[in-house]
């Protein structure tokens, strides 16, 4: 420990971590706080390991004049500073964009309490004064990412990344002022402050998969002053990457958009392993092993290994140029296929019409086949199903409803989609949107519980349920993302399956929390699902949870594509879908997580 240690506080460790930082941009734009180096000296026995010989030291990218703190900045650092309004001026709950110097900030007036922070969402860069204030809260308007506006640090998901966060003060007794450091104008992310440093022999945190819960997991330990070792074991060939683009620009670059670039997981000792799929764990002796062969030993374990797309059992499934889409090979391999020819696409799920659009343009031909009668009906309900079908008809895709596909037929490449009812379709490439399995067949007969449909069992704090038992958990394991079936808070605690990509984030976040803390500290999931898709630049924004609704309140014009649906059970809103009508989804999504009821009533207004 003692020759770690002396590593740890050294010339040469600042050096390599300043230059790794500086490499990736972590000091650009960042309101820094002291870098704690912190030594657990405990093993891993309890659930939070305890810490000794607390040291801090500044890393100052190359560029900084000066130190700054995570609520403001020191005044050494080059400040600019903009008159915004007189104290009385704006109303509790009120927000506004101002300039100050080059940039803008949001300044934020809620609670009789002025705060300033960065004013573009970190997610893809929304305006957050178009998004919803409630209870020193302000969410996104697109995706319903949420921060804080007291520090500015994200708190609900997506993305990753914290908002600046600027000092405001009242000069002469009436004047709102806001101070900010020019560098912390120039971006609107932050990024949150991670210890640099890995305790080589202190407990190993191993995450299998590599997606959002994966990645906000590992990231969130850093923050919580976690030093052990931390490591993301993924069967992808890439880093992790930002999934949700994939079905709305398939050409696409897999490192421009991968959600961190492999500098930034160096810098903070994150190691990556690619293409390591799991077959095996054996929770008794707390090791995983995968296909090659190796086993890694844990002492904690987080497993989000996500889904895989359902494929179909037909003749001819097997021909060439019949797709999946899951990862970026797969998009680049379909587009490359796509221009000019007659494309099928099986099942209009959101990544089938997603699809849909981004070929239709490309495509001799698009069609769609789904054994509904209306895309989207048993979740959106008729009406915006009928809308989104009609959008996509002005725009050339054919619908073949109330239609499955039996077979598929060609001479080694697919020429043709013959459907249940006789039809057949011109088909040089067919694609899958037919829904995902979980990647869980590794997890059986490991005792752990699963569900009929190979989901996880998890209690309200992500540990993994001990098959057999009633609620028995594994202390030291834990699932998280696409494959848990945990206890939502929306439906009072009854189990639910959420496969969002928001959602996902959240579950790691909790996952790392509960890994550091005390028992009787363990947050549960709180969090209010959120959902989006894009198709021809219209966007349409889901909140809630809305399995078993049974009515729905519409206002606005669903034929004209600008609309709020309210999904109801009984006289209570559980679910809205928008469409042009920001930030009602946003509010909304605030509202539920505060716990408030919301009724028919109260949207009929």
């Amino acid at each position: 420990m003692s020759v770690c240690k002396s590593y740890l506080f050294s010339k040469e460790f600042c050096v390599r971590v300043r230059f790794c930082l500086a490499k990736v941009g972590l000091g650009q734009n960042v309101n820094w706080c002291s870098y704690k180096k912190v030594a657990f000296f405990s093993s891993f026995s309890s659930s939070i390991p305890r810490r000794a010989a607390v040291k801090s030291t500044c890393f100052k990218p190359w560029h900084c004049t000066a130190t700054r703190t995570m609520g403001g900045q020191t005044s050494k650092e080059e400040m600019v500073e903009a008159y915004a309004c007189k104290v009385d001026e704006m109303k509790d709950g009120e927000m506004r964009e101002i300039v100050v110097g080059d940039g803008k900030a949001l300044l934020v007036r809620d609670q009789g309490e002025y705060n300033a922070i960065g004013h573009k969402c970190t997610h893809y860069g929304a305006p957050l004064v178009k998004g919803a204030l409630k209870n020193g809260h302000v969410r996104c308007p697109w995706h319903g990412a949420c921060f804080n506006v007291r520090t500015g640090d994200i708190e609900d998901y997506p993305g990753l990344d914290c908002v600046p966060k600027h000092e405001v003060v009242i000069q002469d007794g009436d004047k709102v002022v806001i101070r900010a450091a020019k560098s912390a104008l120039g971006s609107h992310k932050r990024y949150k402050t991670m210890v640099q440093t890995q305790n080589v022999n202190g407990a190993h945190v191993l995450i299998v998969g590599g997606g959002p819960a994966s990645v906000t997991c590992a990231e969130v330990l850093r923050q919580k002053s976690f030093t052990g070792r931390i490591t993301i074991a993924t069967q992808e060939t890439h880093l992790p990457y930002d999934r949700t683009k994939l079905s709305k620009a398939m050409d696409v670059n897999p490192e421009n958009i991968y959600l961190r670039p492999q500098d930034f997981y160096d810098a903070v000792n994150i190691k990556i392993l690619t293409q390591k799929r799991a077959t095996e764990v054996n929770a008794e002796e707390q090791y995983v092993t995968f296909e090659d062969g190796e086993q890694i030993q844990f002492d904690k374990l987080v497993i989000a290994t996500g889904g895989r797309p359902r494929t179909l059992p037909i003749p001819g499934w097997d021909l060439k140029n019949v797709f999946v889409l899951r990862t970026p090979d797969d998009a680049n391999a379909i587009i490359k296929v796509a221009k000019d020819r007659n494309v099928v696409v099986c099942g209009a799920s959101f990544i089938g019409m997603e699809v849909a659009s981004s070929l239709v343009s490309k495509a001799k031909k698009v069609s769609v086949c789904e054994f509904f009668s209306v895309p989207f009906e048993r979740v959106l309900g008729r009406d915006v199903g009928l809308y989104l079908q009609k959008l996509h008809e002005t725009k050339g895709v054919n619908f073949f409803m109330n239609a499955s596909m039996v077979e598929l037929q060609g001479d080694g490449v697919v020429q043709r989609a013959v459907l249940k009812d006789g039809s057949i379709l011109e088909a040089d490439l067919v694609i899958a949107g037919v829904g995902v399995i979980p990647s869980t067949e590794f997890l059986k007969d490991t005792g752990m519980s699963l569900t009929s449909h190979g989901f996880v069992n998890v209690d309200k704090h992500l540990r993994i349920v001990k098959a057999g038992t009633e609620g028995e958990v594994f202390e030291n394991i834990f699932a998280a993302g696409d494959i848990a079936m945990f206890p939502q808070k929306l439906r009072d605690w009854q189990p639910s399956n959420i496969q969002h990509w928001q959602m996902a984030h959240f579950h790691g976040r909790c996952v790392a929390t509960n890994i550091v803390v005390n028992p009787e500290e363990m947050c549960p999931v709180n969090s209010v699902p959120f959902f989006w898709t894009q198709q021809y630049g219209k966007s349409l924004r889901y909140t809630g949870y809305g399995v078993g609704y049974d009515d729905i309140v519409v206002t606005g014009d669903v034929s004209a594509g600008k609309f709020c649906a309210y999904y109801t059970c009984g006289e209570k809103v559980i679910a809205v879908a928008t469409m042009m009508s920001d930030p009602v989804a946003a509010n909304i999504a605030q509202r539920m997580l505060d716990g408030e009821v919301i009724t028919k009533s109260d949207v009929k207004k």
